[in-house]
């Protein structure tokens, strides 16, 4: 799943990689959810600051989130 704002900002989880620990949930309050399998979901990129995003994929223990800006690849 990919999820873009302003055509700036992509973030994208690898679900195989998602161990479901929360941590991008409770980093990055609003722009993550677990699902019902219990793997991070994008919810709304713009519901937190960019920098509580990319705090979000840098502190994911899977590494399993990606964060792009126009097209370069941040996290």
């Amino acid at each position: 799943m990919c999820v873009t704002i302003d055509a700036t900002l992509d973030v994208e989880i690898d679900r195989d990689a998602c161990m479901g620990s929360g941590n991008c949930v409770w980093e990055a309050i609003g722009v993550f959810e677990l699902d019902d399998d219990g793997v991070a979901a994008v919810v709304d990129v713009a519901a937190a600051p960019e920098d509580k995003v990319i705090a979000a994929a840098r502190n994911c223990p899977a590494r399993a989130i990606r964060v792009r800006r126009d097209g370069v690849e941040l996290l």
